[in-house]
């Protein structure tokens, strides 16, 4: 369920940023000159040096006198630089701002500082506005006074609110913990896979549950060729919620010398339904192309129903190929005496793992010989786990960057049947419960009961209140946000909930915390976001092991609205130039299509629904969102009135309920906005397609009525702007629809449209 909360902020808002528009770090290396910002803040040893040398250049103009009464104010305002609020001294927290040559300061300070040390201004800065003010006193100090007087200097050094758990991961009164995210690849069919080759190239390689493969470049520019299209043969449908198709995909450890990679996906053969596992080789004339001729099938599992794939492929530490089977479909595991999961000698429900390598003669595959059920009779040898529902997504951890510790731990995320989602750490040999146990509960009480289960349980489980299909993802082992090491982050499908675990390392157990996308001010940072699509599809990492997922706001195979996200710590950062590596040239030989974020499209409207309590009249402009985008202020950021403000100038398609005589906000007569002006909807063809299409533009998961003839009242103050509406029900607004033109109708406005939304599939009256 999107998630609405209310932006009523303080005066003051945490939000550290550098001259360079970026998060603070703690430098590599100790600070000499600007030492009170050694542990935190904006400023390397190289930095530091070049505020030094123009400190000593500035003093060598003063006798002693001069030298012991401002050479601290000097050092005070060279080092502001420093500080890891530089960006709000320096009133340049937007990139289009000129930079002040000097820092904001308080009133007190800046006339101490005039009064000792006014002689210092034009060796400090040539700004020749201050030169002009410099004699007058009150005039000086005004100009260097900030619009935000909360950080000016020296009082933001004791303002409680600004220095109470900075750098660290900030999080709401609630505890969630508050991210942002950068949006990296767009316009993608249920995209469900992202992988990279670890060839140095850092391309990463995009996977649509249609059986298309893209590349990217490091700059995120897209291959207009295909790495791998496979869609004739990938099984799925334009259902929303069907779970066949391309599923998973993995290269090869020695990638760089064998050309090699793994995919797992759906095929009908005949009337049977199947999951498959195939090696291909990259062309050897074309390292962005697939030979598609190369397939090779390295097995094939007979798959009973239609839903619970499984779907992920891929390689651990060891070096062999881990392939992760769903129980077989339908619901409770209902195959034989005690399920598919449990029963050792069928290839669904479990781990499996196989030894791919020296495959090119023999054997597709050989078994490991410490597979744990070699030599147990009536087991399948490929087994390596079981007791599993239906696992999607699992990923190996890469360990701590210093002391790889938890280095190899495989990490998945478990589908839950009626009531727990569940996280779990995959061991040899082990019993993960299912279908005796959903989560830590019984749910077939007589298996439950079995002595001889020895089942494992998950490290974490959460009900269906929270969400009905879990996501897993990773832990974040990158460069770039050191705050985020060790935290294993991961999703909910249905409910759009981002979560994480930290292992606490005195108890052994895993500490829950929400993630949020940040309110306010915290992701304004050029490029940054707050807000993404419902759907949470699959996690990824790339070569570096910077976390991204990947999301869209309609779960179909054919639905163009998915997106992949990068993962960002807004408190804190890596130094600059720590995390730099250069990716090896790639030889391209098809056409690049340069990134556009989709974002930029409707960062305006998108402030709309979710700054303010929800009131009669909802308004939006996109497929469910979790938390609408905030407009950054040059002035003034945090003063509810500036976001009011930026809300009143709406976008085409914008919609809006009205006319509930209860005020409630799931409900009411749809008004669009189009061509400059509000206006309403004819109720002629209007129908459940249509009504889908602005619910889910309003942030709601079900259209529950298209009710008609004005139930909600009629519009008469307002044009009649759509008649004759026809609706795929996957459009972003109804002005992708047909209908007659912007403005053109043949009705009247007893026939005004309406909706009732909901969250859940039933009507609440």
């Amino acid at each position: 369920i999107p998630r609405r909360r209310n932006v009523l902020r303080a005066p003051v808002f945490l939000h550290p940023q550098c001259l360079d528009f970026k998060p603070p770090f703690k430098p590599q290396d100790d600070l000499q000159f600007c030492a009170m910002y050694r542990n935190f803040g904006c400023c390397d040893s190289a930095k530091d040096k070049e505020l030094m040398g123009k400190f000593y250049k500035i003093m060598d103009n003063f006798d002693y006198y001069g030298y012991a009464s401002c050479a601290g104010y000097v050092q005070d305002l060279l080092c502001q630089e420093c500080s890891p609020y530089a960006a709000h001294l320096f009133d340049a927290e937007d990139p289009s701002t000129p930079i002040r040559t000097l820092p904001g300061l308080c009133p007190d300070y800046c006339s101490q500082f005039w009064l000792k040390c006014r002689s210092t201004i034009t060796l400090l800065s040539d700004d020749p506005q201050l030169a002009e003010a410099e004699p007058d006193q009150d005039r000086f100090c005004q100009h260097l006074e900030l619009e935000d007087p909360d950080y000016c200097y020296p009082h933001l050094l004791s303002n409680e609110q600004l220095t109470q758990n900075l750098g660290r991961v900030r999080a709401d009164p609630e505890g969630c913990l508050q991210l942002c995210l950068e949006e990296i690849a767009n316009g993608l069919r249920n995209p469900l896979a992202m992988v990279y080759a670890n060839d140095g190239t850092h391309r990463f390689f995009i996977a649509e549950q249609v059986g298309l493969v893209w590349t990217y470049l490091p700059d995120r520019s897209k291959l207009e060729k295909p790495f791998l299209n496979i869609t004739k043969a990938v099984l799925t449908s334009p259902w929303e919620g069907d779970e066949r198709g391309f599923l998973g995909m993995t290269f090869h450890p020695n990638y760089k010398y064998n050309r090699k990679l793994y995919v797992y996906y759906s095929v009908e053969i005949g009337f049977d339904e199947r999951i498959r596992i195939s090696e291909f080789r990259v062309s050897p004339s074309d390292m962005n192309v697939v030979d598609h001729g190369s397939e090779r099938i390295i097995l094939e599992v007979d798959e009973p129903a239609s839903n619970h794939n499984g779907g992920m492929v891929m390689f651990a530490d060891d070096g062999y190929l881990y392939i992760f089977t769903g129980d077989g479909g339908m619901a409770g595991d209902p195959f034989g005496k005690y399920g598919n999961s449990q029963n050792k000698s069928a290839l669904l429900g479990k781990v499996l793992r196989i030894d791919v390598d020296d495959n090119d003669r023999g054997p597709l595959y050989r078994i490991p010989s410490d597979n744990p059920f070699v030599h147990e009779r009536g087991s399948r040898p490929e087994v390596y786990a079981y007791g599993v529902r239906n696992m999607w997504r699992c990923s190996v951890d890469r360990g701590d960057p210093l002391t790889k510790e938890g280095k190899g731990r495989i990490f998945c995320g478990d589908v839950g049947q009626n009531k727990f989602e569940e996280i779990d750490i995959i061991e040899k040999g082990r019993n993960y419960g299912w279908r005796a146990k959903e989560g830590f509960s019984c749910y077939d009480k007589k298996l439950c009961t079995n002595s001889s289960l020895d089942d494992v349980l998950p490290i974490y489980a959460y009900p269906h209140k929270m969400g009905k299909s879990v996501t897993g993802g990773y832990v974040y082992r990158g460069c770039e946000y050191p705050n985020l090491n060790g935290m294993y982050i991961f999703g909910d499908f249905m409910s759009g909930r981002m979560m994480s675990l930290q292992e606490n390392k005195n108890t052994g157990q895993w500490d829950y915390h929400e993630i949020c996308m940040g309110m306010g001010l915290t992701c304004a940072f050029p490029g940054l976001i707050n807000n993404y699509y419902q759907y949470i599809i699959s996690f990824a990492e790339d070569e570096a092991g910077e976390l991204y997922f990947m999301s869209t706001g309609v779960p179909s195979a054919t639905s163009p609205t998915g997106v992949v996200y990068k993962l960002v710590d807004p408190s804190r950062r890596a130094p600059p130039r720590q995390c730099h590596y250069d990716p090896l040239p790639v030889r391209v030989k098809s056409k690049l299509i340069k990134f556009k974020p989709k974002e930029s499209e409707y960062t305006e409207a998108a402030a709309v629904t979710t700054t303010l309590p929800p009131t009669t009249t909802t308004t939006t402009t996109k497929p469910p969102r979790h938390t609408r985008r905030k407009n950054r202020r040059k002035k003034g950021k945090h003063r509810l009135e500036s976001e009011s403000a930026s809300a009143a100038v709406p976008q085409n398609g914008v919609v809006r309920l009205a006319g509930d005589e209860q005020g409630r906000d799931d409900r009411g007569r749809v008004e669009i906005f189009a061509n400059g002006e509000w206006g309403t909807v004819c109720d002629d063809l209007w129908n459940t397609k249509n009504a889908a299409v602005v619910c889910r533009q309003l942030g709601f998961r079900f259209a529950l009525k298209a009710s008609k003839h004005s139930e909600f009242g009629e519009g008469k103050s307002l044009r009649i702007l759509l008649d004759d509406v026809q609706c795929e029900g996957t459009e972003e607004s109804l002005l992708g629809c047909q209908h007659t033109g912007v403005g053109m109708h043949n009705c009247a406005h007893y026939e005004d449209a309406g909706v009732i939304c909901g969250n859940s599939d039933y009507v609440d009256a």
